[in-house]
């Protein structure tokens, strides 16, 4: 039972890293924007085209958040930017 219970918490706790992690490394500020802005700049093969607009007008809607002082829609939308780069 000792045994059982300390597996879940692993587990668990192996689970929540990520997430944790993916948090504290996804700010709202310049410095992850022009980040995000070189990474979408390397993307020069072709048949990377379309991700590479999805990703465009996410970070774009990311800066406008950003501008507006809605940090919650700025970080989704930099995440949804990552997302479309394969990044996630």
């Amino acid at each position: 039972m000792l045994k059982r219970t300390a597996a879940a918490i692993v587990v668990a706790a192996a689970s929540a890293l990520p997430v944790l992690a993916q948090d504290a490394m996804m700010k709202c500020d310049e410095a992850s924007m022009m980040k995000m802005q070189s990474d979408m700049d390397a993307m020069t093969d072709p048949a990377m085209k379309e991700k590479k607009e999805m990703a465009s007008k996410e970070m774009m809607m990311a800066k406008d958040s950003m501008t507006a002082n809605k940090m919650d829609d700025c970080k989704m939308h930099m995440q949804n930017a990552m997302k479309s780069m394969g990044k996630m």
